[in-house]
């Protein structure tokens, strides 16, 4: 993520706050309870994206992994499409004979 990608994410939730503040305000609360309403919105937000993180991260749904993953079939699919037909047959007959033992 580059740093302006932080900045803007950092000012939309600011003022994401603010607008939350503001329409609780013009629904009738006192700004105490527009306050703490909003406030409990936006940690309600930080920790359901935290979840969606922490999810991600657990099965090794995260770009990264991903992107390795796929990074490691292509190579090994590109091996693969190298193979000679003998090569790719001498291999098969030895996954079936580790599979008959």
């Amino acid at each position: 993520m580059r740093r302006i990608d932080v900045i803007g994410i950092t000012l939309g939730v600011f003022v994401a706050g603010g607008l939350a503040y503001l329409l609780l305000q013009l629904a009738g609360l006192d700004s105490t309870n527009a306050g703490i309403w909003s406030q409990l919105f936006l940690v309600a937000g930080l920790i359901g994206w935290l979840a969606t993180y922490l999810f991600r991260a657990v099965t090794q749904g995260m770009t990264y992994s991903q992107q390795l993953k796929d990074y490691k079939e292509a190579v090994l699919q590109k091996q693969l499409d190298a193979l000679t037909p003998e090569e790719l047959a001498k291999i098969q007959a030895e996954i079936e004979q580790e599979k008959n033992n």
